[in-house]
């Protein structure tokens, strides 16, 4: 079953209070499974914290240090820290000792500039997504406004070499593995949709939209032990965006090279102040809708399931947010 967005079950999100201020563009946050915050900032360090009680941090530790700029992350079966770095590409991170493995360092013969997000699967197999094959991690908006579809779904299995599943992916971006690990979802930002690859069954090998008309930009993802997929919306849709993504090659070309130019920039590329995150299940059935006008916590790029509340990154934004709990209903 596939489904696509409709309006009407919009809820408040609760206004989040802020941990670790300190910590620079957390892009994507997950829980492990003794409960504590991990993320990847802007300089290179994984972070972990520990929050008490109240949703106060009692403990914030440096994992490691990957020597770029870390993603999308996975804590894998055993313990170990599976990192999309953007410039280094797929990494191991081993949370005791602090060391850190290249896993993926190419893909097609072409080097993985932009590696996204990763979910792993239960026996050890690997899918991860590049979000761009043109543009880098700084003119992410170049790819954006271009629209290139040069994103990729791909799959490391255990002793095995990449290979590419899908691709002219409309900027890859988060990923997540269905309960029972038929299918994989990917978030095509540029599109506004989840697609979802068929991994066994009568349809193994096909892909198909998941869940399409988004009312914003799909960005990192996480599953529940109770299946729900969590999806981060980093912006509302943008009339501009989609006016162009129908406009000529060289028209985009020449936006993406100017949008890349400007997206580092805070004072420029400054995001709007809505936030917004969903709750699929695995029938494509939203379950929950949440929007927050007026945030003073911008640009959501991740979001996770936490103690009966949700905990929030941002690639924009300096510190962790935390919702204490989801409205009821």
């Amino acid at each position: 079953m596939s489904g696509r967005y409709e309006r009407g079950r919009e809820r408040p999100l609760p206004s989040p209070h802020v941990i670790a201020p300190d910590a620079d563009g957390p892009e994507d946050v997950q829980v492990d499974s003794s409960g504590r915050v991990l993320a990847g900032l802007a300089d290179g360090r994984i972070v972990r914290l520990t929050l008490n009680a109240a949703g106060g941090l009692d403990r914030y530790e440096v994992l490691a240090r990957t020597g770029g700029r870390p993603l999308g992350l996975e804590v894998a079966a055993d313990g170990g820290l599976l990192v999309c770095d953007a410039r280094r590409g797929l990494l191991r991170v081993d949370p005791q000792a602090g060391s850190v493995r290249a896993l993926v360092e190419e893909v097609d013969g072409l080097p993985l500039r932009f590696c996204s997000n990763v979910a792993a699967a239960r026996d050890g197999t690997v899918y991860f997504t590049v979000s761009s094959r043109r543009y880098g991690l700084e003119g992410w908006l170049g790819d954006i406004l271009e629209h290139t579809g040069s994103g990729l779904l791909a799959r490391l299995r255990p002793g095995g070499e990449p290979e590419v599943l899908l691709g002219g992916l409309q900027f890859a971006n988060g990923v997540a593995l269905a309960p029972d690990e038929t299918f994989v979802v990917v978030a095509e930002t540029g599109a506004y949709r989840l697609t979802r690859f068929w991994l066994s069954g009568p349809e193994a090998g096909r892909s198909d939209t998941f869940l399409g008309g988004l009312p914003g930009f799909p960005d990192n993802m996480s599953r529940t032990d109770e299946g729900l997929f969590w999806i981060a919306l980093a912006g509302p849709r943008d009339a501009a965006v989609d006016w162009l993504s129908r406009r000529s090659g060289t028209a985009r070309r020449v936006a993406g090279a100017a949008g890349a130019m400007v997206t580092g920039l805070r004072a420029v590329a400054r995001p709007r102040p809505t936030v917004r995150v969903l709750a699929v299940d695995s029938e494509s059935r939203i379950v929950h809708d949440l929007v927050l006008h007026r945030s003073p916590y911008r640009m959501v790029t991740s979001v996770c399931a936490f103690r009966g509340g949700l905990v929030l990154g941002s690639l924009y934004e300096r510190g962790i947010a935390v919702c204490d709990r989801l409205p009821a209903g």
